[in-house]
C-alpha cells in the first residue's frame, strides 16, 4: 500500500512522506472546518434548511477536495467559498428576491461553464498569462488576507470607528488564548518540530477548555437529512428569469478566486514551473465539478480554499493530503460536536471570535510574505500593479478585487510606457472585463 501511494502521488519526488501528508491534510481541515457551521448559518438567511446545508457542505467539500487530490495531485482543499455564500443568500435571494432554488440553478450553470473551459485547456493558458510580478503579489496579498482574518478571529484587531481597524483587548481571555497559540506554534516551528502547526492548534484548544473559552460538546451526533435541499435546484428558472448577469457574477468570481488561490498557495510551495502551474486545468475541473455537485446537493459555489496554505506550511506537497482532508469532511457529518469544538465561534462582548484557528492563519500569513522578495520594485510598471494587488486583497477582503486592480493597472502602465506588446492578450481581455464589471456594478 505504501509503495502504491508513493508511486501514485510521487511522494519521494516531492520530498515528503505519508505521515507528513496526513498531518498536512488534517491541519488544512482544522483551519477550514469552520465552513461546516458558517455555511448553514448564512444560507439559512435564504430560507434553506440548516441541517441539509451542513450535510451538503461536507459532502461537496469532500468530493471536490478528493478530486483535486486525485486529478491534480495538489494539497489544495475545496469547500463552499466565503463571500460567494453571502452574495448567494443576501444579494441574490435577499435584495434581488430570487428563490434559493433558482440561485442554486445559477450556481449549477456557472459550474458547468467552468467544466467546459477546463476541459478545453483554458486555465493553463490563463495561469501562464499572468505576469510574474502579479503571481508573486497574489501570493503575498492572499497571505496578508489570511493573516488579517486570523487577527480578527483572535480578537487581536477589531473594527475601530474613525480608523476602521484598531487593537483589540489584548488582556481578555480569548485574545490571550489566541496569542498563546501564535507563540506556541512559532516556537514549535522554530524548533523544527514536525506537525508544529497542528500541535499548536491542539494545544490552543486544550488550554481553552479549562478556561471556559472552548466548549466540549461531545463526540458523535446523527447526520442531518439531505432531503430538504437534495436536487431542489431550479435550472430552467435561472434561464427564464433574466438571470444571466447573476450567472456571470457567480462564474467570474469563482474563476478568479480559484485561479488566484491556486497561484497564491502554489508559488511559495514550489508548485509553479517556469511561470506555469502544471495540471491547473485538472485543479479547476475538480473545483467546477464540486460546484455542480454542491448545487445538486444544496450548497453554494465550491472553490479552492486559501486555508490550504496551513497544510502546505505543515509540509503537505501532494494530493495525498487532500485524501485526508476529504475523509475528515465525511467524518465531520458524524463528529460534528468535535469539529465545532475546534472551529467553534465564541461571543466576547460584541465580537464573534474563533481563537483556536486564529494562530495558524496568522503564521501562514508570515510564510506567504516571502514571495515579496521576487518582485522587481525598481520597475514601476511591475511594482505598482503588484503593490495594488497586495494591499487591496486584505483591505477589501477579496482576492478577486486585488487581482482586478492588479490586471487593470498593469495593462495601463505597460501601454503608457510603450511596453504593451510584452503583455499577454488575456491580461488585456480580463482587464476590460474587470472594468466592465465595475461600470455595471
Amino acid at each position: 500500500m505504501k509503495n502504491w501511494l508513493d508511486r501514485f502521488f510521487k511522494l519521494k519526488d516531492n520530498a515528503t512522506t505519508v505521515r507528513t501528508e496526513l498531518l498536512g491534510g488534517a491541519t488544512t481541515f482544522m483551519t477550514m472546518s469552520y465552513i461546516i457551521f458558517v455555511q448553514p448559518a448564512i444560507l439559512s438567511l435564504a430560507g434553506m434548511d440548516r441541517g441539509a446545508v451542513m450535510t451538503a457542505t461536507c459532502l461537496a467539500s469532500a468530493v471536490a477536495t478528493l478530486l483535486t487530490g486525485l486529478l491534480a495531485k495538489y494539497p489544495i482543499a475545496q469547500a463552499p467559498a466565503m463571500g460567494h455564500n453571502v452574495f448567494f443568500a443576501v444579494i441574490v435571494c435577499g435584495t434581488m428576491g430570487y428563490s434559493w432554488q433558482v440561485a442554486l440553478g445559477a450556481v449549477f450553470i456557472s459550474g458547468v461553464a467552468q467544466i467546459i473551459l477546463s476541459l478545453a485547456g483554458f486555465y493553463n493558458k490563463l495561469v501562464a498569462a499572468v505576469p510574474e510580478a502579479l503571481k508573486h503579489a497574489i501570493a503575498v496579498g492572499i497571505g496578508l488576507l489570511i493573516a488579517l482574518v486570523g487577527l480578527e478571529y483572535g480578537g487581536i484587531v477589531v473594527a475601530a470607528p474613525g480608523t476602521y481597524i484598531g487593537l483589540g483587548d489584548v488582556t481578555s481571555p480569548p485574545v490571550l488564548l489566541a496569542l498563546f497559540g501564535v507563540v506556541v506554534t512559532a516556537i514549535l516551528m522554530a524548533w523544527k518540530v514536525r506537525g508544529g502547526i497542528l500541535l499548536g492548534i491542539l494545544a490552543t484548544a486544550l488550554l481553552g477548555i479549562p478556561l471556559g473559552i472552548v466548549k466540549y460538546h461531545g463526540l458523535l451526533a446523527p447526520p442531518p437529512s439531505l432531503a430538504p435541499t437534495f436536487f431542489k435546484l431550479d435550472i430552467l428558472g435561472a434561464f427564464n428569469s433574466g438571470f444571466f448577469s447573476v450567472i456571470f457574477v457567480f462564474f467570474f468570481l469563482d474563476m478568479f478566486d480559484c485561479v488566484g488561490t491556486l497561484i497564491g498557495v502554489s508559488g511559495p510551495a514550489g508548485f509553479m514551473k517556469n511561470g506555469k502551474l502544471p495540471r491547473a486545468n485538472q485543479a479547476i475541473l475538480a473545483d467546477a465539478i464540486g460546484t455542480v455537485e454542491g448545487a445538486l446537493l444544496g450548497t453554494s459555489t465550491v472553490s479552492s480554499y486559501i486555508e490550504s496554505a496551513t497544510g502546505i506550511a505543515q509540509g503537505a506537497r501532494t494530493g495525498l493530503a487532500n485524501v485526508m482532508t476529504s475523509f475528515l469532511f465525511v467524518a465531520a457529518i458524524f463528529f460534528s460536536p468535535l469539529t465545532e469544538m475546534i472551529s467553534g465561534e465564541i461571543k466576547f462582548k460584541d465580537l464573534a471570535l474563533k481563537p483556536v484557528i486564529a494562530p495558524p492563519l496568522i503564521i501562514v500569513g508570515y510564510l506567504m510574505m516571502k514571495s515579496v522578495t521576487h518582485i522587481d520594485w525598481d520597475d514601476l510598471t511591475e511594482a505598482i500593479p503588484a503593490f495594488l494587488t497586495i494591499v487591496l486583497m486584505p483591505l477589501t477582503g477579496s482576492i478577486t478585487e486585488g487581482i482586478a486592480f492588479g490586471f487593470i493597472s498593469y495593462s495601463i502602465l505597460k501601454l503608457a510606457t510603450r511596453k504593451g506588446r510584452t503583455v499577454h492578450w488575456l491580461v488585456y481581455f480580463f482587464s476590460a472585463l474587470f472594468i466592465l464589471r465595475y461600470i455595471l456594478k
